[in-house]
């Protein structure tokens, strides 16, 4: 982080007014289906149109999932390239796309990474547990968080809990990883019917727990809202969406993906707070390499 963004944030953390917020959307997944919801968009050309759905609505970055002919999760890079290149057509630069290496207990961390250098995508999301599970000391995770900086691919790092974030932390202290790389607090990944509170964040935040430079976080059920505006105001990113939650604040089905960015970017804009833009993320994210 700049000098001039540490200046923005006072001592507590809190967003300063010369920050802006992104706000990202996972609209699909690779679990939930079209019983779950009809407009869950699967397909590239669903993706595409869920996309400029979504930058209309204020998301500056798409984390997208894609699946196979029976709609299961699938780490495959020509189906990637396939749905990258559908929501250029649709939106052209105007979004930052992300594609997921979640595993979801079909792939090892030697096809996640194949993935990743298949594919050479703009962003791409990394569980920690999932790429150190068969490696304590982060051999292979460092290695290609390296291939990633050198080929200008910018890495999310998923973190789950408390543990993951001081085995990041472990990492950057012996010259692995930097405090740059961007991360994603999940909230309430592990909670009684994954209904995520705001109070969920305190811990990623409290004082004795590492500081990441750019973090995000994603929450679960009906105060997604109100999760991610709370991590906005004390510095953070959001992303919202179907992968995570289906749920208005209200406490009802959103029709679409757009509707879940259009409630986080409305209320972001009502306490002030300014968006990125896909150009403007692009260049926060340049000068955290």
């Amino acid at each position: 982080m700049s000098s001039q963004d540490m200046s923005a944030q006072d001592e507590a953390g809190f967003r300063g007014t010369g920050m802006r917020v992104m706000v990202s959307v996972a609209p699909n997944g690779g679990r939930k289906t079209k019983a779950d919801h009809p407009a869950l968009p699967i397909s590239a050309e669903e993706l595409a149109r869920c996309a400029a759905e979504c930058r209309d609505a204020g998301a500056s970055l798409i984390h997208v999932h894609v699946r196979d002919r029976q709609g299961s999760h699938l780490l495959d890079a020509d189906a990637y390239v396939e749905a990258t290149s559908a929501i250029r057509r649709e939106v052209g630069k105007d979004l930052v796309v992300q594609i997921t290496t979640e595993a979801l207990g079909k792939y090892s961390p030697a096809e996640q990474i194949a993935l990743v250098k298949a594919v050479r995508p703009e962003s791409a999301s990394i569980a920690l547990r999932e790429l150190i599970r068969d490696d304590g000391g982060g051999d292979a995770f460092a290695e290609l968080l390296g291939w990633m900086t050198q080929e200008s691919v910018v890495p999310q790092i998923i973190l789950y809990d408390l543990a993951d974030l001081h085995t990041l932390a472990d990492m950057q202290a012996r010259g692995r990883v930097t405090s740059a790389v961007p991360v994603l607090f999940v909230l309430g990944r592990y909670s009684a019917a994954q209904r995520s509170a705001p109070v969920d964040l305190l811990p990623f935040l409290d004082g004795a727990a590492p500081r990441r430079s750019h973090w995000s976080v994603c929450a679960f059920g009906p105060r997604e809202a109100a999760c991610v505006a709370a991590g906005a105001m004390l510095g953070g990113n959001v992303r919202v969406g179907f992968e995570n939650n289906l749920f208005l604040p209200t406490g009802e089905i959103a029709p679409s993906n757009a509707a879940s960015v259009s409630v986080a970017a409305t209320a972001l804009s009502s306490l002030g707070l300014k968006l990125e833009t896909a150009d403007s993320l692009r260049d926060t994210f340049s000068r955290l390499q």
